[in-house]
């Protein structure tokens, strides 16, 4: 295809807009819309390079694979090579062993994947992952895989005319699907191939039907696409449901800029612009490691402005010295691709991660007592399996070994799933099975609409399914309350943090009243926690510290128990001051977690913690245990 300059420019002020927002999203809060922009550029260039191809009758899906590897994994997997190197010398055990994973998935093109089941992209968490950016080249190259096999496949049976009318219909309807997929599953809808396709197939209708302007509706039309992308840069934020509806403003956006074809406009056409869009893929490769090293080394923000001119300056030498390099691109047969270089990129580093990742960062090279607490500094192994981020129905419910004489459920945030599984080994034992209802972040919801939380629809259908189940007599409930009720964090230790108590705050309470009071009415137990301490930053970076610093791991502090105390005032003088029915039993973390002075990370050589907040299977053992002192 021939090079257009508005392209190329379009390329930089997506670029920009996506560094600007990894670096600080103060400054472009809606700067993560740059993606989308790409996702149609590229949509607008595979159709071209297919369809001129279909008309010619020659498209060979194995050179188009190739193109696509040649033109993408060689400056993938430099970097993705270079932080396994630099992993070796800067990471733990634990974090090398994530890292194993990450590049895995990145250099595999599934990474979208691997983001999707572990958090959203906007979580804080984000900021440990050092190629979370890798998610929207998995997208991309999923569609390189699909998209011409699909139309290659169709070409066979239906004209090419008609093949253009079923792209559009299938425009609209991964269009529709996407604002659906994004009101019920917002993760999904980001991350994951079919609810982002319909902005690549916008990008391949701009290519299938060009429009002949005038130049004065021609740069009218470009301004006004230009506007609506720089709109949805700086109007939408974090906290917009995306892709979903939303996304249409800069999709759209660009393909009025693509529809104007200004070859010689002054904002996409400027040397800047052009030099920008050129480097502009290494720019994106490369930037967010360099996002990640500033949380990783608590570095201070002076080093934002460095690091993004270092992200230049890298694209620009990935660009010249990698991105140019012309690797073989005809091949006498198919077997002779196996010979094709980014294909042995790809196995070397993919196979080196995936061995780091299964000898679990090299765990076993590290002293015995720091193996000791990492190995159980460990989640619940049914976390991933039953922990909810989205609605599901309550019939769905994961059981814990025994389905059959199900007596015991839990019901709470992410706070309750070691404890559940904790709790059910020590019911197997009693020939006893539990059902667990959690999900993530879920403020108490109990008699709430779906306006008031996210997750008050399954809050309220999980209480019915327990009350109507008559074989579950025991309820074991438990939220993070400080962060679910008033917000404020643990990192602010030793600080008090901001516990301004709300008229949401009070209603919260009130359902947490209201909650008990049902479950108690209808039930035989009901056990309710008070607040799990929490440590002021990963358990796993203070295992870090005394590592790095050679103490020992027998214990290891968290944050004082007075700061325990004024951290949850408010929910603890409530659960100490109200009158609840005597099947209601209070279960006192801190009893097992600190002494009068200090709460623990690690207590008696116990990892207490997998990071900063939830309790590890050994800690939420020791919970349990509190439950059933009175039986002992």
């Amino acid at each position: 295809m021939n090079f257009r300059k508005d392209i190329n420019g379009l390329r930089a002020i997506a670029v920009v807009a996506v560094v600007l927002f990894h670096f600080n999203d103060s400054w472009v809060p809606g700067g993560f819309a740059g993606v989308d922009v790409f996702f149609v550029i590229s949509g607008f260039l595979m159709t071209g390079i297919i369809f001129k191809r279909l008309e010619s009758g020659n498209l060979s899906l194995l050179q188009f694979y190739l193109a696509r590897a040649n033109r993408i994994i060689p400056a993938l997997a430099l970097l993705c090579f270079v932080l396994l190197i630099l992993g070796w010398f800067y990471l733990l055990p634990y974090e090398y062993e994530k890292l194993g994973k990450h590049v895995a998935g990145s250099i595999g093109f599934i990474s979208n994947i691997v983001y999707w089941k572990e958090s959203g992209y906007f979580d804080a968490s984000s900021h440990e992952k050092w190629l979370l950016h890798t998610w929207s080249l998995s997208v991309e190259w999923q569609f390189y895989i699909i998209y011409p096999a699909l139309l290659l496949f169709l070409s066979k049976f239906i004209s090419l005319s008609n093949l253009k009318r079923c792209l559009l219909l299938l425009t609209v309807i991964g269009f529709i699907l996407c604002i659906v997929v994004t009101y019920h599953s917002p993760r999904t809808s980001y991350f994951l191939l079919h609810t982002r396709a319909w902005e690549m197939m916008l990008g391949g209708l701009a290519f299938l039907y060009p429009i002949t302007l005038n130049k004065t509706h021609s740069r009218l039309l470009e301004l006004l696409g230009i506007a609506l992308v720089i709109y949805a840069y700086i109007f939408f934020s974090e906290k917009t449901p995306w892709p979903g509806f939303y996304a249409f403003v800069p999709v759209i956006g660009t393909y009025f800029v693509l529809m104007s074809q200004r070859g010689n406009s002054i904002i996409t056409s400027n040397v800047v612009s052009q030099k920008l869009g050129t480097w502009s893929y290494s720019i994106y490769l490369w930037h967010w490691p360099l996002v990640v090293a500033i949380y990783y080394f608590s570095l201070n923000e002076s080093f934002i402005f460095v690091f993004i001119a270092l992200s230049i300056a890298l694209g620009f030498l990935s660009h010249k010295y990698v991105e140019q390099i012309n690797f073989t691109k005809n091949f006498p047969s198919s077997i002779s691709y196996i010979k094709a270089k980014p294909l042995w990129m790809v196995m070397i580093v993919g196979l080196l991660a995936s061995f780091i990742f299964y000898k679990e960062g090299f765990l076993h090279l590290a002293p015995e007592d720091y193996r000791y607490a990492s190995e159980h500094a460990k989640p619940s192994p049914y976390r991933d399996k039953c922990h909810l981020h989205e609605y599901q129905s309550p019939e769905h419910a994961c059981e814990y070994f025994n389905d059959k004489n199900v007596e015991w459920a839990t019901l709470a945030d992410s706070h309750s799933i070691e404890i559940a599984y904790a709790l059910a080994e020590r019911l197997q034992k009693e020939d006893s099975g539990l059902k667990h209802f959690s999900f993530s972040g879920c403020v108490p919801s109990f008699t709430e609409s779906d306006d008031f939380s996210a997750c008050a629809k399954w809050y309220n259908e999980s209480v019915d399914y327990i009350v109507n189940d008559t074989k579950i007599q025991n309820i074991v409930v438990i939220h993070r309350y400080t962060s679910q009720l008033v917000g404020g964090s643990a990192e602010s230790y030793p600080n008090n943090s901001d516990t301004k108590i709300t008229d949401k705050t009070k209603r919260k309470v009130e359902n947490i009243d209201s909650l008990i009071m049902h479950l108690a009415k209808h039930k035989r137990n009901v056990f309710v926690f008070y607040p799990i301490p929490e440590l002021p930053q990963d358990i796993n970076k203070l295992i870090g510290n005394n590592y790095n610093n050679k103490l020992p791991f027998e214990r290891i502090e968290g944050t004082s128990f007075e700061w325990y105390k004024t951290r949850n005032e408010h929910i603890i003088q409530h659960f100490d001051n109200s009158n609840y029915p005597d099947n209601v039993q209070f279960i006192k973390p801190h009893e097992a977690f600190c002494d009068s002075i200090t709460c623990f990370a690690i207590k008696d050589g116990i990892p207490l913690y997998f990071d900063d907040d939830h309790a590890s299977v050994k800690g939420a053992e020791k919970l349990v245990k509190l439950m059933f002192l009175g039986q002992q």
